[in-house]
């Protein structure tokens, strides 16, 4: 049983979107709610007007009528979704996607045209939001990778000025260290911030210019400053001494070389033999040609990430650690998640830059150290992995 006709003008009236009907010669005989709320006219303000009213042009009301009447849609008499432009009351252009259709008699004459419009402003906003997310988390990632070496350098270049230089110096010397770190923990706390932000945490905003508004970063969790290296107590091993990690082979996995180089620098003054591979595949390359005690990578990679680094060392290297690092807070790809469901063993260093201190005892925990000195290269005999 067909529905009455009142149950399709109500519909049609309680539509959120812009319905309007107009008849053969243009005239508009029907302007819904929907229209009435988006386009700020009353009913009575168009109805019996030509539907150009509504367009900034002539021309631009010929154009949806052509669209129509052409068989680029697919089927004569038709379009969908055909993007074009309203003018409200107030003069304010609206982008709008039409869909509609030509309306025939019971003979088949043509008496008018009905049209569905739906503001694009919404969906065009949120699309931006998504852009600017992804751009946000990107951002983030790049930035952490030179903070990292930022980081790691100034660790090594403290502990050698603190080594060479006198009391008098290390006077003025650590009040510059101390300003530097204290950037980068700023920086590092905003970074964390956007991040926060692109996974949909709340912001509020402040004024930057008189009528502009800016995402207000400094709001949010304060990032707790690290100790400065030098005054760092390691945490004890299980014989009571300070976790040692000197002889060990490690590789470092990052597609940043800047991140590889430092990193690996900082294990290789802490006595390891560090090796860096700047992709998965050259990671998997060097695994297959030496002999390492444990894998460094970062999460984020082109072609082969974190996680499927991991999957293959399970199946071909089962006994070899693995440990995932990464600058992104928010997680998209569930990469961590994977992974640690997989069964990684040795935990995610979830933040760069990377906490040294941290880094020692979880390797220390998960790798037993080489007793045996090393060479006057770094390398422990009857070892000989590339030093790249």
């Amino acid at each position: 049983m067909p529905l009455p006709r009142i149950y399709f003008e109500k519909l049609l009236e309680n539509s959120p979107d812009i319905v309007v009907a107009v008849d053969r010669q243009g005239s508009i005989v029907f302007y819904n709610d929907g229209a009435r709320q988006t386009l700020g006219y009353a009913p009575e303000e168009v109805l019996g007007k030509p539907v150009s009213l509504l367009y900034p042009s002539l021309d631009a009301a010929r154009l949806v009528m052509r669209a129509m009447r052409s068989e680029e849609s697919g089927r004569r008499g038709t379009i969908k979704n055909f993007e074009t432009v309203f003018v409200a009351k107030d003069g304010t252009r609206l982008p709008v996607a039409i869909s509609g259709s030509i309306t025939a008699d019971e003979q088949g004459q043509e008496v008018g045209s009905i049209g569905f419009a739906k503001d694009l402003r919404q969906i065009r906003a949120r699309d931006r939001l998504v852009t600017l997310g992804e751009l946000a988390v990107s951002l983030a990632h790049e930035i952490n990778n030179p903070l990292e070496v930022i980081t790691n350098t100034m660790e090594l270049l403290e502990e050698f000025v603190r080594r060479t230089a006198s009391d008098e110096q290390m006077v003025v010397e650590v009040e510059r260290f101390e300003a530097v770190q204290r950037e980068v923990v700023k920086i590092h706390g905003i970074v964390s911030r956007v991040q926060d932000l692109a996974a949909g945490d709340e912001y509020e905003t402040r004024q930057y210019l008189p009528g502009t508004l800016m995402t207000d970063l400094r709001h949010g969790p304060t990032p707790v400053p690290a100790s400065p290296p030098a005054t760092v107590t390691p945490a004890p091993s299980q014989n009571g001494d300070a976790p040692s990690i000197a002889g060990l082979a490690i590789l470092v996995v990052d597609d940043d070389l800047g991140v590889c180089q430092s990193l690996a620098e900082l294990l290789r003054h802490q006595g390891c033999v560090a090796t860096i591979a700047t992709s998965a595949l050259d990671a998997l390359r060097l695994i297959a040609e030496h002999r390492f005690d444990l894998v460094v990578s970062d999460v984020v990679m082109p072609d082969m990430d974190g996680y499927d680094l991991y999957m293959e060392l399970k199946e071909s290297h089962p006994e070899l650690p693995v440990i995932l690092m990464t600058g992104y807070l928010y997680d998209r790809d569930h990469v961590i998640k994977r992974s640690k469901l997989a069964g990684l063993a040795t935990g995610v260093l979830y933040k760069k830059p990377i906490d040294l201190e941290r880094l020692k005892t979880i390797i220390h925990t998960h790798c037993a150290p080489k007793k045996e000195p090393l060479d006057g290269e770094g390398r422990e005999p009857g070892r000989n992995p590339p030093l790249r």
